[in-house]
């Protein structure tokens, strides 16, 4: 089997109304339009010579085309090799840039699309499940929480909430960070879902690095969360500030969760060694694919630290990825669920409608494991993908 082309489709769907920015953001009045402005997603496709397509993504957060030219750079490299040589291409792909400083944002994200487009070409030749490459289902039931209760007003979060516990979820995460200067405000919000839904239900709390460097406001505020059962606090502090991880992470009785801004096994050895993180939270579309999700599996089993793949603002193909994780990996955590789109009445259609067949089955605070299909198990839906290309 030979590749013969390798594609990338970037995806943009604007939003028809402005939104404030979601999360923790710096400089959020002067960004949220650019930032917020668009659901985006870059789709991978590797054609072979034996009709067998691999699909991929790229996690997206801006510029899906230029994703698409980096992809579009690294075909000529790929195109006549085996696709089921996955560690041969990755070590290849990684090479044309290493001495240039590209260890990590797009071109690791468009390593990883094309990467993960290559084990579902191989599943599919093995006509065996991408879990079943990683070594195996190791449950059929994977827990899952909901995210995230996102800066939309104390009465609209409670409602939300409520609405989590309708559905049958067992955890849920709460966004904080809107203000670091002040962090009251997100205090009492959480103080308030901890009454609004008992002492049964599990709450983490994610600050999408909205403290920056400042330890001593992070540590403050994950001292009270203690005292709220919080399960994990996440992301407090900017991603470079390693340091900062480890004096939280040494201080807090609270574990203390990153890696969703992390590239390859390199940075998550970093956090590993210097004891900065409780919970690892890589996103195999951005950290160099499931060639690495291997790599970074292994490192954080040997530490014994647990692992919760990220999923975030993303189409439906990096959800179906970390479900196959969430069923393959022994020391799995939990599935980032996600709910809440950017735009309370602007959903995102490359998370509901890129699918022919949705992969996520959820009842009583568990995903069902991906179905016994090979590769990802999963079909594009065209009319999507025609509607939302940026040409």
């Amino acid at each position: 089997m030979k590749i013969t082309d390798v594609r990338a489709i970037p995806l943009f769907v604007p939003l028809d109304r402005a939104v404030g920015a979601p999360i923790s953001l710096p400089y959020a009045d002067q960004l949220a339009a650019v930032v917020f402005g668009g659901y985006r997603a870059t789709i991978v496709q590797v054609f072979t010579d034996e009709g067998i397509i691999g699909i991929g993504e790229c996690m997206t957060r801006l510029a899906p085309k230029a994703l698409q030219a980096i992809v579009e750079e690294l075909a000529p490299i790929l195109c006549g090799r085996d696709p089921r040589e996955t560690e041969v291409l990755w070590e290849l792909m990684y090479g044309t840039m290493l001495n240039r400083g590209h260890s990590r944002g797009f071109f690791i994200e468009a390593i990883s699309g094309i990467d993960i487009a290559l084990w579902d070409v191989t599943g599919k030749a093995h006509g065996v499940p991408v879990y079943h490459l990683l070594g195996g289902k190791q449950r059929d039931r994977i827990a899952a929480y909901a995210s995230s209760l996102r800066f939309r007003g104390l009465e609209t979060t409670l409602a939300t909430a409520r609405t989590y516990l309708e559905r049958g979820f067992k955890a849920m995460k709460i966004k904080i960070g809107q203000n670091p200067l002040d962090p009251r405000d997100d205090l009492a919000m959480v103080k308030a879902i901890r009454r609004e839904v008992g002492d049964n239900i599990t709450l983490m709390v994610d600050v999408n690095c909205g403290y920056h460097g400042d330890v001593a406001t992070a540590l403050r505020v994950g001292r009270q969360l203690e005292a709220l059962d919080i399960y994990w606090y996440e992301e407090p502090l900017s991603p470079e500030h390693t340091h900062g991880y480890r004096a939280l992470a040494a201080a807090l009785d609270i574990p203390v969760a990153a890696g969703e801004a992390a590239f390859t096994r390199y940075d998550f050895r970093d956090l590993l060694v210097q004891q900065a993180v409780d919970i690892i939270q890589p996103n195999a579309c951005r950290t160099g694919g499931l060639s690495e999700v291997r790599k970074i599996a292994a490192l954080s089993s040997a530490f014994h630290i647990p692992y919760a793949p990220h999923t975030g603002s993303c189409s439906a193909v990096a959800l179906a990825v970390g479900l196959h994780i969430a069923a393959a990996l022994p020391h799995f955590l939990t599935y980032e669920y996600m709910q809440s789109d950017w735009s309370k009445d602007q959903p995102n259609p490359l998370r509901h409608d890129l699918l022919k067949e949705p992969l996520e089955v959820f009842a009583d605070g568990y995903l069902a494991a991906p179905p016994n299909k090979p590769g990802l198990g999963i079909e594009l839906n065209d009319a999507i993908l025609r509607k939302y290309t940026v040409v």
